[in-house]
């Protein structure tokens, strides 16, 4: 993607060692690893119920035991007495790592140009030292999928927990190749298109789609055969996807190129999942059938169309989640990925409930992401994505009391906790009367 120009990358790179740690009373605290004993809480699995006055151990970066009599000797033990214990939340749909200052085309590295791109690894232009991290995960988001943008085919998304000094050290073990749908709708309020040029701009798109899976079927087979092939890095990607290696993460919201969408992958032997599905609650039923597992959001959104109700983006995803859809929540933010507890919460008012609403950022994302043993959920063996919190954090009233990642203790802090605690009480200037 985009290069860094000299100047700002030799700037990150003489910060880089501090801007990994938080600060804390005047001093730099960095996350830790450890033996940590989450002492007599209420313990929110998700997937095995909720267990009271229950300890959990953690060590080697995963969950160790969970019970009421763990031995403390050699742990360091945090008292959770009165808290909750909940998995870390995934977010499945952010741009979070690749945008620094939106108006600084030097910090926005999300897009490339052309259209035929999905050879772009997002995790490749995440920033571990984004500032937006640390303030992300003390509202407990632990993981997030990040997502390029751009053409048909922008890029490779990645998923990655929220804790690193490398992208690798990051990456959470799952990419798929996103493809933007071509869409009959129009942009925007100010798409001023005739309704003939949409209809052709459409066709057009769905033709190259139509071609590129064609080559890319073709070089699969080319490449299942043992052909010496010219270096083509775009193809080769988007061969994988064919061959069932990578899934194919479409981008698609208007109701009719849902249901265009759902054709076009009939027959493709692709593994699919949708992303955005903004008026997915029209077609609920169709989407359920074809078995397709759907990311949605934002859920704290502006109706689609002027004559839906206002609060229809906020009951799409019970709509479709009653319908049978198998789905989860994203933001598609990338400074604000902090709200995805409250679009999670609005989803649990206007219909989804507040269980269904917990699975959608923690499970569900892991199920649909092929993560299921590994994240989503309080169990044993799984990797110690942790929150504890004072109450559900879905309200807002709840404080998140502790952080793990992988077993890291993450501390509490970031840019608008230490802005706050520098100016919430000031003293008078030295020189002041």
């Amino acid at each position: 993607m985009k290069r860094l120009n000299k100047t700002f990358f030799a700037f990150l790179l003489a910060f880089l060692p501090f801007m990994a740690m938080a600060q804390i009373d005047g001093e730099f605290v960095k996350p830790r690893t450890g033996k940590f004993l989450l002492k007599n809480a209420t313990v929110v699995t998700v997937t095995k119920g909720t267990l009271n006055n229950t300890s959990v151990l953690i060590e080697n970066g995963k969950i160790l035991e969970i019970g009421t009599s763990i031995a403390e000797a050699g742990t360091e033990v945090i008292d959770c007495t009165g808290l909750f214990i909940y998995p870390g939340m995934i977010d499945s749909g952010t741009r979070l790592g690749m945008v620094e200052v939106s108006s600084v085309a030097e910090t926005v590295d999300y897009a490339d140009l052309g259209s035929f791109t999905p050879n772009m690894q997002a995790l490749t232009t995440v920033n571990p030292n984004s500032e937006a991290i640390p303030v992300t995960r003390v509202s407990g988001v632990t993981t997030v999928l990040t997502v390029p943008t751009g053409g048909l085919f922008p890029g490779t998304a990645a998923l990655i927990n929220l804790n690193g000094y490398t992208p690798d050290q990051m990456y959470a073990g799952f990419k798929a190749v996103v493809m933007n749908f071509p869409s009959s709708a129009r942009r925007g309020r100010f798409d001023r298109r005739s309704d003939e040029d949409i209809k052709k701009d459409n066709e057009k798109a769905l033709k190259e789609a139509n071609d590129l899976w064609e080559n890319a079927v073709s070089y699969n087979q080319m490449k299942k055969n043992g052909a010496e092939l010219n270096y083509y890095p775009e193809m080769d990607q988007l061969s994988k996807v064919v061959s069932r290696e990578l899934p194919l993460l479409i981008e698609v919201n208007a109701a009719s190129d849902i249901q265009n969408a759902i054709k076009w992958v009939e027959g493709k032997n692709a593994r699919v999942i949708f992303a955005g599905v903004a008026e997915g609650w029209r077609v609920a039923d169709e989407i359920a059938k074809s078995g397709i597992p759907v990311l949605t959001g934002p859920v704290q959104e502006l109706p689609t169309r002027q004559s839906d109700r206002y609060d229809i983006p906020y009951a799409n995803a019970g709509k479709m989640a009653k319908a049978g859809v198998k789905l989860a929540i994203r933001t598609n933010e990338e400074e604000n990925v902090r709200n995805l507890p409250f679009h999670a919460g609005f989803a649990a008012a206007y219909g989804l409930g507040k269980e269904e609403a917990l699975k959608a950022v923690t499970i569900n994302a892991a199920e649909i992401f092929g993560l299921a043993d590994q994240l989503g959920s309080v169990e044993v063996g799984k990797v110690a994505n942790l929150i504890v919190s004072t109450g559900d954090p879905f309200e807002t009233r709840t404080q998140i009391m502790h952080v793990f990642i992988s077993g890291y203790r993450i501390p509490l802090s970031n840019r608008h906790i230490r802005l706050y605690q520098e100016f919430l009480e000031r003293s008078p200037g030295l020189n002041a009367n």
